[in-house]
């Protein structure tokens, strides 16, 4: 509810989750971690407070500086195309983004690319029928992308940040799950809602239903050797 208003305090709490989450599957002193997309770096600040290299690959150079001067261990970097080896990295850590790639399955390759066997890659997005699928004009989505960006700049006498098809792509979970599931180079550890504090991992199994009450897909996978 807070993103627009106190991004700061938002990607904070949001970063000790998320880091929190990657830290009951692997042991976190030590580990190279790659952040894709990840803005201004605050998942970075905190896999490093909790003891691994971490590094930040981001394609927008507003967003790597939106806080201060771009430090020498972040890059500006497509996710498509990482300047990194084949499994440079234990984690590969995702936060938000799939939904703001026009290809997601290129993107997840990559993500596995990156991946040394038996390292994990944390991937997780906002699909499209979730109340927050239209983002900062959700739930109007609803009603359609355009309809729902038009109301927003009524409202607040601004343009909306995300554009459909432009910086913003309707991605679904069924299709998504069947994608991951049918590689031969991921093993799905966990797939569940993000934020739901209870049944989070029975919702994504309900087709249709899911859809809408999952609001935030998290998907850790295993890279296979």
């Amino acid at each position: 509810m807070r993103e627009q208003s106190d991004p700061e305090r938002c990607y904070t709490l949001l970063a000790r989750d998320s880091v929190a989450q990657v830290a009951r599957h692997i042991d976190l002193p030590g580990k190279t971690v790659v952040d894709i997309g990840g803005g201004s770096g605050h998942f970075t600040e905190e896999f490093r407070r909790r003891g691994a290299r971490s590094y930040l690959f981001e394609p927008d150079l507003r967003e790597l500086s939106a806080r201060g001067p771009v430090t020498e261990d972040a890059v500006l970097a497509d996710g498509y195309l990482l300047p990194l080896a084949d499994g440079a990295a234990d984690v590969c850590f995702s936060s938000n983004v799939l939904e703001h790639v026009s290809d997601p399955q290129t993107f997840i390759s990559e993500m596995v690319r990156v991946t040394r066997p038996g390292g994990l890659i944390y991937l997780s997005f906002t699909n499209w029928l979730s109340p927050w699928g239209g983002h900062e004009t959700a739930p109007w989505h609803y009603l359609g992308a355009d309809r729902a960006r038009e109301r927003y700049e009524r409202r607040t006498g601004r343009e909306a940040k995300h554009t459909v098809g432009e910086n913003l792509f309707p991605v679904h979970i069924g299709p998504t799950l069947r994608h991951v599931r049918g590689r031969d180079d991921v093993q799905v550890v966990t797939a569940r809602s993000r934020y739901w504090p209870f049944f989070a991992s029975t919702i994504t199994r309900v087709p249709g239903l899911r859809e809408i009450a999952t609001w935030n897909l998290l998907l850790i996978l295993r890279r296979s050797p």
